[in-house]
Parts: C-alpha cells; sequence; structure tokens
C-alpha cells in the first residue's frame, strides 16, 4: 500500500471510531473543572442523583434500584463519559426533592414492604457494608464524622445502607436500615445578587420504625414518630426499623441549609482532605531525598570509573598492551550482536514507549487540573484516549530497532505491536467482566462500551501503529558504533553474585523503593474508595522512577561487560522490569494487610487486575532501562579507538 493512501485510511478509520464512540458512550458536556458553577435563586428545584452501591468489602458495585428503595415515576439515566461506565458507575435521578434554600422536616418518600428476596439482598448489604452514593451538583454525599483525637471532623464517601445491632437487654444481632436522612446542603451566597452556589452536601442517616395515625395516605399520612407540627424530629435510632420479610418500611427526609464561608472554587478542598497527610508528605520528601542522594552517588562513581577507562583504553599503544586488554572493551565485537528472540525485544519496547507516552501526556494533563476528582472517569477517558494516540509512537519505535537487528518484515512486527499486549488486556478483562456480571453487578461493561473499546482498538490504534511502523521502517537502520564479529565470542564463566537471575532481582528493589509509598496511596484510593488528587507528587515521583530505572540498569550493565558477558539486551530490560514483581508481592500484602475482601469472585478480581497492572509496569519500567543501557553502550563504544 502507498503511502498517501495508507494515511488516508488511517485518517477514515480515526473518524469512523470516535463517531462510533461518541455513540456508545455519549459524555457529558465538555467543561475545565473550577469553571463552570451553577448559581441558584431560592425555590430553584436541586436535582439530586443517586449513584452506585460500593463496598470496600466486596468491590462489587451495584445500582442504587437493584434494593428496595423509593423510586421516582420514571427512573432516568444521566449521560456518562467512557471513564465513568468502566469504573461502574449508574447515576441515575432520585425521588428526593430540594428546593434551595428551603427546609423541609419529615417528608415521606414512600412506603415499601420488602419481600423475602427482597429482604435477603438487604441483608447481604448490609452485612457486607455497602455505601450509598449520592451527587448533587456535582458533589459527592459525604458523611461527617468527628475525631476525638484531632478535634477535627473527617468525611466518608456515602452513608451505610443499614448496620446490625441489638436491642436493648437482647443478645440476638438484628439487622437494620437507615431510612431516614438527614441532608444539609451547604451553599455561598453572593450578597449582591441574592444567587447561591453550592459548596457542601452531607447526610446523617438513621434508622427509625415509623409509625403514623389512622389508614395510610400517601399524601396527608402524619407520622408519629416524626412530626414538624409537634416538633418531633428523628435524631437518633433509639428504636430502629428492622429488616425482614414482610415487614413495611417507611423512607423519610429532611433537608436544611447552611451558609458556608467557603467558596464555589474552594468547595472540594474538604472533600480532598486526607487524614495521614503529614505522614504523605513526610514520606514522600524522605523518599525523594534518599533517592537523589543514591542516584548522586551512582551517578559520580559512574563517571569516575568510566573516565578512566576510557582514558586507559585510548593510551595503549603497542600491539601486545592491545592483546592484554581486559574489561568491557573486550566484547567489543559481540556487545551489539542482535539477542535471541529481538522480534518480541522490539515489539516490548515499542509498548513501552507507548505506555511511556500515555502516561507522561495524562499527567502532564492531571497536574494543570484538568483531570481533578469534579471530573468523575476523565482520568480513565483521557488515560484510555491517550493510549490509543501513542500507537503510532509505539510503532515507530518497534520499527526502529527491528531494522537495526536487520529485520525485513516490517508488517509483521507491526501487527505483534498492535495486539500483543492490547491483546492480553482485553483477555484478562474480558474474564473479570464476565465474573462481574456472573455476579449480577452494575459494574460489569456493558455491550456497547466492549463495542467501543473495541473500535478505539482496531479503528484508530491498529491504523496509527502502522502508521508510526511505515515512517519508522523508512528511516534509515540505527548504525552501531563498533562492527560485529561474524563468530560470536564465547563468554566467560561467571562469580555468583554476576548470575542473570541475581542481578535482575536486586536491579528492581531500587526502582521499586522509589514508587512504594506513593503505590500506597493509590492502592488505597482504588480499593478503599478515596480521592487520589495529588498529582504533582506523583509526577515528581514518575519522574524520580525513570532516574532510577536508568541508573541502577547503567550499572549493572557496566558490571556485566566488564566480566566479558555482552548479552545485555534482555538482561537491561528485565533488570528494572523485575521491579514488577515487587509490585505485585506487595499487591499481596496489601490485600492481606490492608483490604477485608473475602469473596472469591472480589478476590480474583483483585488479583487479576494488579496483575495486569504490574505487566504493564513491567513493559514501562523494562523499556525506560533498556533505552537507557542502549545509550550508555552506544555512548561508550564511540568514546574508545576500537583497532
Amino acid at each position: 500500500m502507498r503511502p498517501p493512501a495508507m494515511l488516508r485510511w488511517a485518517a477514515v478509520a480515526l473518524a469512523l471510531a470516535l463517531a462510533a464512540l461518541l455513540v456508545a458512550a455519549p459524555a457529558a458536556a465538555f467543561y475545565l473543572p473550577g469553571v463552570a458553577p451553577n448559581d441558584f435563586q431560592k425555590k430553584d428545584q436541586l436535582l439530586v442523583k443517586v449513584n452506585k452501591l460500593t463496598s470496600t468489602k466486596t468491590q462489587l458495585p451495584y445500582s442504587y434500584y437493584s434494593l428496595p428503595f423509593c423510586k421516582p415515576n420514571t427512573i432516568v439515566d444521566s449521560a456518562e463519559n467512557l471513564g465513568e461506565v468502566l469504573r461502574g458507575d449508574r447515576i441515575e435521578n432520585s425521588p428526593y426533592v430540594f428546593e434551595m434554600r428551603e427546609p423541609k422536616m419529615c417528608q415521606i418518600v414512600c412506603r415499601a414492604q420488602v419481600d423475602d428476596k427482597q429482604a435477603k439482598d438487604l441483608k447481604e448489604k448490609i452485612e457486607d457494608e455497602y455505601r450509598v452514593n449520592m451527587i448533587l451538583d456535582n458533589l459527592p454525599l459525604v458523611v461527617p464524622i468527628a475525631r476525638q483525637d484531632r478535634d477535627a471532623v473527617v468525611y466518608q464517601g456515602g452513608y451505610h445502607v443499614g448496620v446490625k445491632g441489638q436491642y436493648a437487654g437482647s443478645k440476638d444481632e438484628k439487622v437494620f436500615i437507615h431510612n431516614h436522612l438527614t441532608f444539609l446542603v451547604k451553599y455561598h451566597k453572593d450578597e449582591t445578587t441574592e444567587l447561591s452556589r453550592i459548596v457542601g452536601f452531607e447526610v446523617k442517616p438513621f434508622s427509625i420504625n415509623h409509625q403514623f395515625e389512622g389508614q395510610w395516605n400517601d399524601k396527608n399520612t402524619r407520622l408519629i414518630t416524626c412530626d414538624p407540627h409537634a416538633s418531633k424530629l428523628v435524631t437518633n435510632s433509639d428504636t430502629p426499623q428492622e429488616v425482614e420479610a414482610g415487614k413495611e418500611i417507611i423512607f423519610t427526609y429532611d433537608v436544611g441549609f447552611e451558609e458556608s464561608d467557603v467558596k464555589w472554587a474552594s468547595r472540594w478542598d474538604t472533600y480532598l482532605l486526607m487524614t495521614d497527610d503529614q505522614i504523605h508528605w513526610f514520606s514522600i520528601v524522605n523518599s525523594l531525598m534518599i533517592v537523589l542522594f543514591l542516584s548522586g552517588m551512582v551517578a559520580m562513581i559512574m563517571l569516575r570509573t568510566l573516565y578512566r577507562d576510557i582514558s586507559r583504553y585510548n593510551q595503549l599503544e603497542t600491539e601486545e598492551e592491545a592483546q592484554e586488554e581486559t574489561g568491557w572493551k573486550l566484547v567489543h565485537g559481540d556487545v551489539f550482536r542482535p539477542p535471541e528472540n529481538s522480534d518480541l525485544l522490539c515489539v516490548c519496547v515499542g509498548t513501552g514507549v507507548q505506555f511511556f507516552g500515555m502516561l507522561l501526556v495524562t499527567m502532564i494533563f492531571a497536574v494543570l487540573g484538568f483531570l481533578s476528582p469534579s471530573n468523575r472517569g476523565g482520568l480513565m477517558t483521557a488515560m484510555l484516549l491517550t493510549w490509543v494516540l501513542m500507537g503510532l509512537f509505539a510503532g515507530y519505535a518497534s520499527s526502529r530497532f527491528y531494522k537495526m537487528f536487520k529485520g525485513s518484515e516490517w508488517k509483521s512486527i507491526t501487527l505483534r505491536t498492535a495486539f500483543l499486549f492490547p491483546g492480553i488486556a482485553f483477555g484478562i478483562f474480558f474474564i473479570l467482566n464476565a465474573l462481574i456480571w456472573g455476579e449480577k453487578s452494575s459494574g460489569a461493561v456493558p455491550f456497547t462500551t466492549m463495542f467501543a473499546l473495541v473500535l478505539l482498538w482496531f479503528g484508530i490504534s491498529v491504523p496509527l501503529v502502522f502508521v508510526g511502523s511505515y515512517l519508522g521502517f523508512k528511516q534509515p537502520a540505527i548504525e552501531a558504533p563498533v562492527k560485529t564479529n561474524k563468530i560470536p565470542r564465547q563468554v566467560p564463566e561467571q562469580a555468583w553474585y554476576m548470575n542473570p537471575a541475581f542481578t535482575v532481582l536486586i536491579g528492581g528493589i531500587l526502582p521499586f523503593g522509589a514508587v512504594f509509598i506513593e503505590l500506597f496511596f493509590i492502592l488505597t484510593s482504588i480499593w478503599l474508595h478515596q480521592f487520589y488528587y495529588i498529582f504533582g507528587f506523583l509526577f515528581l515521583v514518575f519522574i524520580i522512577l525513570i532516574i532510577t530505572c536508568a541508573e541502577i540498569t547503567i550499572v549493572l550493565c557496566y558490571f556485566q561487560l566488564c566480566s566479558e558477558d555482552y548479552n545485555w539486551w534482555w538482561r537491561s530490560y528485565l533488570t528494572s522490569g523485575s521491579s514488577a514483581i515487587y509490585l505485585f508481592l506487595y499487591a499481596g500484602f496489601y490485600f492481606f494487610t490492608k483490604l477485608q475482601i473475602t469473596k472469591l469472585v472480589s478476590g480474583i478480581l483483585y488479583f487479576g487486575y494488579m496483575l495486569l497492572a504490574s505487566f504493564a509496569f513491567f513493559v514501562l519500567t523494562g523499556t525506560i532501562g533498556f533505552c537507557a543501557c542502549f545509550w550508555f553502550t552506544r555512548l561508550i563504544y564511540s568514546s574508545v579507538k576500537i583497532d
């Protein structure tokens, strides 16, 4: 295929895939987080939306209306972007009616009678500590909890469906549902225009066994247990509502409004406060100082040693001196010999370049504030789209190295680059999604979204990989600074500490040590449903990771070449890539020490996704180490005189 035709085909495929993506996963209107406030006048209607039910014990989200909660006349799904769908968000309207700055007390939502199945579902969800998530003006609902140790208030996302407890004087444990909600909407009012902006959305849940007078009437029933006319409001759960089949549950709510000094631009600050922020700062700074100190020492040693080696090699004048030379110069005729499975190495490097570009661009956008937590699903959507577009660089990198290794079938290497890692990732994701679907969880990705993902892959990523590969293969081959001997040199017997397995495992410790502290907060945000927002620190840790991967790989590669072992290609990739082993082991440690997952399916989901994350981390760090080592070997062998 001629280049113009290929480029036209890629452009058409890109346009079609983007159009199909818009149809399959409609997104909300684009805005910059923090630049699109909503102003409300007094008595304006406020739309309260419900989101998924979540639990840190099962990691399986469910739709709000999967439980026998009160429903509006018509359930309307909100438009969600691709990231929200993949996160399992299911945003729908609710029967709760708020009017701006108009308090309401003891409002009856509905009366529901639960059957055997509904009672069983409620009990299971309460046992698994499921939380109800709601949204008002793009703010998530939180429960304020007073901390005695630091005289402050912390906030937990969503309220528990119910609790387990005992009646006074009884030892039998019962299950109670939170059927009365006391909402508090905080607002910031403009004194000149009298317009208000919502800056907080809180709730205190109660369990109350409501009683009423006379016959039930949906509109005019007066409750005995909650009556604003008699100044009787719900302030505790002394008479809780038990969950039992055949029993009726009356759902009620209060809503109050409180003026706040917090401005709209700062309304997310409360939600993003971390209870261990001091530990976070101290750990990051401590890790940064240690890594920078080690990096400085390594760089100084390498520069001094290399300078001495190059000076000594270049001063060898006689033939006898040249024959007696030892060290890394001795293997100059074999050091650039193509390795075994060079095609696979090219594919891995190309995929690593794709990951590197995705993370770099995504983190830049996140640091600039485009991917703040207020833009739900924005981070995942950005990562997916950036990954797809970086296919251009993946194809270019893999074909450049492939041509350097004297390869000629560029289409073959292109196909493997386009399908190897995405195919493995999609296979694991499909199996895990089938398990979620089997649990009837709302976290299962719908068919339309699956189709959109496949379309992104085949319609955009694959054509871009082909374009990048074609452009890379058209470039002149990368020339080695020294000639390669026709007959490979025999590698002498190595000392035990230069064993490949030993050096590879040792090499992964430092890169993992540079990120494991930040890794704790990332895992906490993912699996304990907390907000992650310190992208500036994350970007700094990413830079530290690049430096440590490069330096530890260069050091061990230098020692390997000094031992006259020229098989550095794959070992340089595996040296820094082995940090993924420690990442997966740490994920197991985190699972058993921080999480309370008991279900088999939930455990499979956790380790399945962490295996996928570790694989991606292996490809990324391995590529960084390989590229650094490739630059290093070309540099040192071009700096000495080879006879």
